[in-house]
């Protein structure tokens, strides 16, 4: 079978998280073949892969949103619209259920190009009365440059190729989503949604903190990703997840209950769990296996590390990972010179497997999250963990209702030094007896739970159960 697995903003361009998942999950299918449609913000970025592909993936599809900004009116005379066109490309701007057949038909049969129906007299038309309706006090330019910057994205990535495949695999909704429900309509396939973190809300998250979009457009975005959202449940004919809350978000965002599975995240067990503890040398080493973006919240890490150093002195923080974002480092960096802060060290990307021997326990700051691979790969190696409660990180250290093994590490809200500082300082106190006996509980866990074989085994199921479905 061919797999066209689409990805926005992660593999293979950075390094962590979903793409470590993706290059793992391909390398154990040899069996199949895998197209990678791949959504970059930046051109710049073509071809810059922080991987090399396994063999198994015959072709890299790279679109780029950026490129968007680049294209340009091609007929000389305005398009014209009938009245149903004009009524889906209004949906469409508001943002509600538009007819994406007909919009898919209308843009990627190259009937009209991406920018067209942004210069045209009918989108004027649809955004002053929407000005009318919504926004009427509102400056008629904010809101028209505020649409074209939301819309072009889309009408660009639809009007483009579509790589030929059995079966549409899409790693989030948002983009991703639209591309893959762009898939299975053009080519008549199945189209698959895996969500590790619930897109939608991600994105909201982002804009509540988001310096770059106006207040009173913030809650139009979140509109706009949902519209995206509910395109990606609503044509998917299996929509996945990691853990059970979030399949009861997803159904609550109106994805059909009976589309809906939990697969967890697997690990290759086998690579950790014969790590030994390390060797005690007076100093406690905390490793935080993280990329440098704002999501995972370095800098309240450094904060609480800070803090905790008048506690603890004898400690030392590895951040083990790239950078995502430059500024965001730079920012990071600043922190650590400003606050005089010892013993950090940022070793950029390592071999984990090697470095654990190195560690006590970990920690993870993230805003948000799924089912972080580097929390069940601290518990594989034995090792503790700290981390936000996001996502499923309390389950993982606590386990689910019907796991009796104990508790596996420490779990503090999101952006909260103080509590962060404590609950390392907590970790710290403990013996290293103590410490190893809470990783051996975190080691067990990920054996009975979280395997790499029993993940493939459910992913190769979904893929039968939406071609039968499909077939139907």
């Amino acid at each position: 079978m061919k797999i066209c697995m689409i990805l926005e903003g992660c593999y293979p361009y950075v390094t962590g998280g979903v793409s470590s998942w993706a290059q793992q999950y391909i390398q154990a299918m040899p069996q199949h073949e895998f197209v990678l449609w791949t959504i970059g913000a930046n051109a710049a970025d073509k071809g810059k892969f922080k991987y090399t592909l396994p063999e198994n993936v015959v072709q890299v599809h790279e679109v780029f949103l950026d490129d968007a900004l680049r294209l340009r009116a091609e007929r000389e005379e305005p398009p014209v619209f009938t009245k149903e066109q004009s009524a889906q490309l209004a949906e469409l701007l508001k943002c509600g259920k538009p007819d994406w057949n007909m919009i898919f038909e209308l843009y990627n049969s190259k009937t009209l190009r991406p920018v067209e129906f942004l210069m045209s007299k009918a989108f004027l038309n649809i955004l002053e009365q929407l000005c009318y309706d919504e926004y009427p006090y509102v400056p008629f330019s904010d809101m028209f440059h505020m649409l074209r910057s939301m819309l072009l994205p889309v009408l660009y990535l639809i009007s483009g190729e579509v790589p030929d495949a059995d079966c549409y695999h899409s790693i989030c909704t948002g983009y991703g989503g639209l591309l893959g429900a762009l898939g299975s309509f053009k080519n008549n396939k199945p189209f698959i949604v895996t969500e590790h973190g619930i897109y939608t809300r991600e994105r909201e998250e982002e804009l509540i903190r988001a310096k770059w979009v106006s207040p009173t457009f913030k809650p139009y975005w979140t509109r706009f990703f949902y519209m995206l959202s509910e395109l990606a449940y609503s044509r998917a004919v299996c929509v996945s997840c990691l853990f059970e809350n979030a399949r009861k978000t997803q159904i609550s965002m109106g994805c059909p209950a009976e589309k809906t599975h939990v697969i967890a995240n697997g690990i290759h067990y086998a690579r950790f769990c014969d790590i030994p503890q390390k060797v005690p040398d007076g100093i406690i080493d905390i490793g935080a296996v993280v990329r440098l973006a704002p999501i995972k919240d370095i800098k309240t890490m450094l904060y609480a590390f800070h803090e905790l150093q008048g506690f603890v002195p004898n400690v030392r923080l590895h951040i083990m990972g790239g950078t995502d974002d430059e500024e965001y480092a730079v920012e990071c960096h600043t922190l650590i010179k400003r606050l005089g802060i010892k013993n950090v060290i940022f070793t950029g990307v390592v071999n984990v497997i090697e470095y654990f021997v190195k560690l006590d326990f970990t920690i993870l700051t993230s805003i948000s999250e799924g089912q972080p691979l580097s929390v069940l790969e601290s518990f594989a190696a034995g090792r503790p963990c700290v981390t936000t409660d996001v996502g499923c990180c309390r389950a993982l250290l606590d386990g689910e209702a019907d796991d009796t093994l104990g508790t596996a590490g420490f779990c503090v809200p999101p952006m909260n030094k103080q509590s962060l500082a404590l609950a390392m300082e907590r970790m710290c106190r403990l013996s290293p007896d103590e410490r190893a006996a809470m990783g051996e509980i975190g080691r067990e866990r990920v054996r009975q739970h979280y395997m790499h074989q029993t993940m493939l085994k459910n992913y190769l199921n979904l893929y039968k159960e939406a071609q039968e479905k499909w077939r139907e």
